[in-house]
């Protein structure tokens, strides 16, 4: 009959490596933190008026007043 001192660090063992699992795991599914974004420059005032720009978001709606 094996001894028990060889069981119990058998068991240790393989608590050990589910331990180890389980925090290999939960590191997988922890979000990787996004680098910070720059705030964007503002474009300088126009010196003679003109200052409306159809950007994107403006056309979008333009599309959505079509009936």
């Amino acid at each position: 009959m094996p001894s028990s001192s060889s069981k119990l660090s058998r068991r240790s063992l393989f608590v050990g490596a589910g331990t180890v699992g389980a925090l290999a795991a939960t590191v997988g599914v922890l979000p990787v933190a996004a680098p910070v974004a720059q705030a964007p420059v503002p474009k300088a005032k126009p010196t003679r008026g003109g200052g409306y720009e159809l950007s994107a978001h403006v056309k979008q709606y333009y599309k959505t007043t079509l009936v």
